[in-house]
């Protein structure tokens, strides 16, 4: 009995099939039509500008990186709606109203909004100015997205400098990581600080956690912490590769700072600091959930 085989047509019948039938289930979309507004699957673009239009129908000149971004990486075109913020909580939805070489005009359709801080702001203070490789880029992105409130390079007696070239990378990826993760309050990157000018942050302080071997593990630490010690911001602190001199952590344990441990393992630098600032932005936001 001979076998049945799957039919497949020849080379000639394909290239001789008419294409021009029409499917009653198929329709074209085009960016451009009237259905078919957003095109970010789900949300507009959203775009960084330092100023933002005051009112509805207020125009702004969007240039530089932002400018290419839209118009040659997206091919955004006229009329298409976007969205800007000023990364201070300001936002507003508009169009495109007009491009030419060096920039584009930006029209608000609707009043700007202004959005504030939902959570409790955690300054992160880290030893990361000898991180290579890209792991400094990966901390600084990464903390940006969970949403610190601020970033400051810690100088320590281990990890002593940090470029100012460097410095001016990290802005970037702070923009970058902001619009990725749709945050309107951009991160603010700090000034280099030494354990001296920390001392004073720590003492004033109602949260206050360093990340230390062999110490009460983070989650025990944030339960025993009262309703009435936790306040609107915390900080917290990661040493430097090989961590904390002696001296050093019994400055900052001294000026009111809890040593809270991260696990049985060692970990690097960027790694505690992002263990560190993911639990306690968890903590926090499940304390404002159960709060009154």
């Amino acid at each position: 009995m001979q076998s049945l085989r799957p039919w497949r047509p020849c080379l000639w019948e394909v290239l001789n099939r008419p294409w021009n039938v029409k499917h009653p289930n198929l329709r074209a979309i085009s960016s451009a039509a009237s259905d078919y507004p957003n095109q970010s699957r789900g949300r507009l673009p959203r775009f960084f500008s330092e100023t933002i239009p005051s009112s509805k129908g207020g125009v702004v000149r969007v240039q530089g990186d932002e400018f290419w971004h839209m118009t040659k990486v997206l091919r955004l075109k006229t009329n298409d709606r976007v969205e800007l913020f000023n990364g201070k909580g300001g936002l507003v939805e508009g169009c495109i109203q007009n491009i030419d070489r060096a920039a584009l005009d930006f029209v608000a359709l609707e009043n700007p909004k202004l959005v504030l801080p939902q959570s409790t702001q955690w300054h992160v203070f880290s030893a990361f100015g000898t991180l290579k490789g890209g792991r400094a880029d990966w901390l600084v992105e990464k903390c940006t997205e969970l949403g610190a409130s601020s970033l400051t390079p810690l100088l320590t007696e281990r990890s002593f400098a940090i470029s100012e070239n460097r410095v001016d990378r990290l802005q970037r990826v702070i923009l970058a990581a902001a619009k990725q993760s749709q945050r309107l309050h951009e991160m603010k990157l700090n000034p280099p600080m030494k354990i001296d000018g920390l001392l004073p942050l720590v003492a004033k302080s109602k949260q206050c956690f360093t990340a230390t071997a062999e110490a009460t593990p983070l989650i025990h630490a944030l339960t025993s912490v009262r309703d009435e010690s936790s306040g609107d911001s915390g900080l917290i602190i990661v040493g430097p590769e090989g961590d904390f001199t002696a001296k050093e952590m019994r400055m900052i344990l001294e000026a009111g700072a809890t040593a809270v441990g991260l696990g049985p393992h060692r970990l690097r630098v960027e790694t505690a600091t992002i263990a560190l600032l993911a639990t306690v932005m968890l903590w926090s936001d499940s304390q404002q959930m159960v709060s009154p």
